[in-house]
């Protein structure tokens, strides 16, 4: 075995299933560019994706708009924050200005993280399932 292959194989152990599908993929693309332009379709397993539930954390009778978001960013590490950003942002923005009780903000965030949840879930589940 090739230095080359040596380092593509430990390069791939160390990677994700997802990302070992996404680098199969890739090689499979650029084969089929080279001579002959045509590669046997090479089988991809990929593992299911195993979402967490969130994490149950109370919500405090006095909460501000700033805990509420860390608390829910603790409830749903899963998620990707950068996703939830404009809605987030907007709302929080918005409540600042307008000042007032922060009690239906919250409610307003907890919604939008827990629709992020169940799409994530949705997004992952088996074809069939």
């Amino acid at each position: 075995m090739s230095t080359a292959e040596q380092q593509l194989t430990a390069l791939f152990q160390q990677l994700g299933a997802a990302d070992q599908a996404t680098l199969l993929s890739f090689a499979a693309f650029l084969a089929s560019r080279g001579p002959g332009g045509s590669v046997p379709a090479v089988p991809v397993v990929q593992e299911p994706v195993v979402i967490p539930d969130p994490e149950q954390i109370a919500r405090p009778a006095e909460e501000s708009i700033v805990a509420a978001l860390k608390r829910l960013a603790k409830t749903y590490p899963m998620l990707d924050k950068s996703a939830m950003l404009t809605a987030t942002s907007d709302l929080v923005a918005t409540a600042i200005m307008q000042g007032g009780d922060p009690s239906g903000v919250i409610d307003q965030l907890q919604e939008i993280f827990a629709s992020h949840y169940e799409q994530l879930v949705r997004d992952n589940e088996e074809p069939g399932a």
